[in-house]
């Protein structure tokens, strides 16, 4: 940093003016390009994709201002449908670092993991790194095996339906939000006014019914017979990598490499080629890139007001680490 304010104290010393910045725009692509991570050994060798899940589950555009914007749950599907066109892709890696997200937008992803072992017989291994709390593990409970990473944060196995109620703060200074509606439930769920009994009582049946949807998926997927176990691990409560594996949420517990290793066990090969799927503008290196760049120190980050909001009213498998 010392060199580069030098550097420009020396320019406008020497009258050639401020330094100035050339931005070239680059169009979106909906191509994948497919990156090998690691080369596999013999003339041709068999692929194991890794397809990353990371962030939250939301069936929206992110991105903005100068970045590249993406919608994680199609760019997911693009990539599975790329590992099932590829017959030499035989099997795949989620590798899951997500706190969760809408619960719609997560049962579409479990599904998608579900009807690609059954139309490809290919096996797929969830590889959990920081973590995969609610929406996040019910998508990794689509794959065959689960490997959780021991320090990861697995769990979160609930619903939750989160808004504000800003009726008070508007009497304070005076004013009143009215809605004029076509029954007494239609704006149910507004922050211009607190829940009515009536009200919390439709919104609480709705939680416990994606609850117990997401319960059922556990039992189909994870043998817990234990029922006090079972309560326990869905109670909404994170636990350790570890504590996973006790409770029988998670296969094993290792790191991505290990994931790799079974998953090429399963697909029966030796010594595969690792691949990633990822946009021209996306960052490559090793298998635990990530998809966005990360930011560093000293990295000139553009950002418009406004381009960041809260989460909008719904229903989420989330965990949301307040």
């Amino acid at each position: 940093m010392r060199m580069i304010a030098l550097l420009t104290l020396l320019t406008f010393l020497a009258g050639c003016g401020t330094p100035s910045f050339l931005i070239t725009p680059v169009a979106n692509t909906n191509q994948l390009k497919e990156e090998q991570v690691r080369r596999g050994r013999g003339l041709s060798p068999a692929k194991i994709a890794i397809i990353e899940l990371d962030g939250m589950l939301i069936n929206a555009r992110s991105g903005g201002f100068l970045q590249p914007t993406e919608n994680k749950l199609s760019l997911f599907i693009q990539q599975l449908e790329q590992a099932e066109r590829d017959d030499a892709v035989k099997a795949v890696v989620l590798r899951i670092n997500s706190p969760g997200g809408t619960v719609t937008a997560s049962d579409i992803a479990y599904k998608a993991i579900v009807d690609f072992r059954e139309s490809t017989g290919k096996p797929v291994v969830a590889s959990t790194q920081e973590m995969a709390a609610s929406g996040g593990y019910y998508v990794a409970l689509g794959a065959d095996r689960i490997v959780a990473h021991p320090t990861s944060v697995v769990g979160s196995i609930g619903v939750i339906f989160h808004t504000f109620n800003f009726e008070g703060t508007l009497h304070k200074i005076g004013a009143r939000a009215e809605a004029i509606k076509s029954g007494d439930l239609k704006d149910m769920g507004s922050p211009f006014k607190a829940l009515s009994p009536e009200e919390r009582a439709v919104m609480q049946q709705m939680v416990d019914e994606y609850h117990a949807r997401f319960v059922d998926v556990v039992k189909r997927h994870r043998t817990i017979a234990d029922p006090a176990t079972l309560a326990k691990a869905t109670d909404g409560r994170v636990v350790s990598g570890e504590q996973a594996k006790q409770m029988g949420l998670v296969d094993a517990t290792g790191t991505l490499e290990d994931a790799i290793d079974l998953a090429a066990e399963l697909a029966d090969v030796k010594n595969p080629s690792i691949i990633l799927y990822r946009r021209p503008y996306g960052y490559g290196g090793s298998i635990y890139a990530s998809y966005p760049a990360p930011s560093e120190d000293g990295v000139l980050r553009l950002e418009l007001p406004g381009t960041r909001s809260v989460l909008p009213t719904g229903f989420y498998y989330l965990w949301p680490a307040w």
